[in-house]
């Protein structure tokens, strides 16, 4: 069974924020921080563990390992990215099923053609409606808890196909029993307005640092009627630049250490990661 909290917080229409996180470091600070949702973010989690671009390479088998081990990290409930299903139907009721048994919350699926590409990047192509809308049925039957592990349908045609285009496509997809709706990459806040208001079904807001979309706080998306709001970039865009100070400090004067280079406490972050679990392993088994 799939962890209800995500189902149940829609239900009570408690806005939800989740981070996304694109590490089992990340993970963990998110646990110590205390986010009982968080958002596994396909972009976020090839770049750092693959080197790669988002951009349709990395595989199902990968992501799925990523996805599983990113549950087993995470105190929250994981919302994750599966791109396109990562092929035909056939490929997306096994995309589900595997994504559930790994623990998953929610699956997001999108309505570009493969191989994809990044959300806030040019160059995309969405495939027709009724391939994306078979696509949301077949998960929607796929699952085994079909009340409490959520289908996420993301349509990206406002970028090549226009807003409208869009909104049309939003329709087909609640119509096709999508649980959430996804409207990637509108470029105002009018945009924003007008696709929650054309709907009673759950609206997911993507703040990407970054993208195209405007970045407001979370009770404005709740006013505007957003039901919650994925933050796919922050821990990866902060990790990133709080990295690139410490090697450039480090680079120019040999040390590792300074005021302006925080560090989280390396024994606090021993604990945070289980070692204690091993230490209390060795002093029993010691021989």
């Amino acid at each position: 069974m799939a962890n209800p909290i995500l189902r149940q917080k829609l239900d009570r229409g408690e806005f939800i924020v989740a981070p996304g996180l694109h590490d089992m470091i990340a993970a963990t600070v998110a646990n110590k921080v205390g986010f009982d949702i968080v958002y596994g973010t396909g972009y976020w989690l090839t770049a750092s563990s693959l080197g790669l671009p988002d951009a349709g390479i990395a595989t199902y088998t990968q992501m799925l390992d990523r996805m599983a081990t990113l549950v087993r990290t995470s105190q929250g409930a994981v919302i994750a990215d599966a791109d396109t299903g990562y092929g035909g139907l056939l490929n997306v009721h096994h995309t589900v099923r595997g994504y559930e048994a790994a623990g998953v919350t929610a699956i997001q699926l999108e309505d570009q053609e493969f191989p994809k590409k990044c959300g806030h990047t040019p160059n995309k192509r969405c495939v027709p409606t009724q391939d994306m809308v078979d696509k949301i049925k077949v998960a929607a039957q796929a699952r085994e808890d079909k009340d409490n592990f959520l289908i996420i349908a993301r349509t990206d045609a406002r970028a090549s196909l226009g807003v409208d285009e869009a909104m049309r496509r939003l329709e087909a997809y609640a119509e096709a029993g999508a649980d959430i709706l996804f409207f990637e990459a509108p470029q105002s806040e009018e945009e924003m307005r007008k696709a929650c208001a054309a709907f009673d079904t759950p609206m997911l807001a993507n703040m990407a640092d970054g993208g195209k979309t405007p970045i407001l706080p979370a009770k404005v998306l709740e006013e505007i009627g957003f039901a919650l709001a994925i933050y796919p970039s922050l821990t990866s865009l902060s990790a990133a630049a709080a990295m690139e100070r410490a090697l450039s400090h480090l680079k120019h004067s040999g040390l590792s250490q300074a005021p302006e280079v925080p560090l989280f406490d390396f024994n606090e972050f021993c604990g945070l990661i289980g070692f204690q679990d091993v230490w209390d392993f060795e002093k029993r088994w010691a021989r």
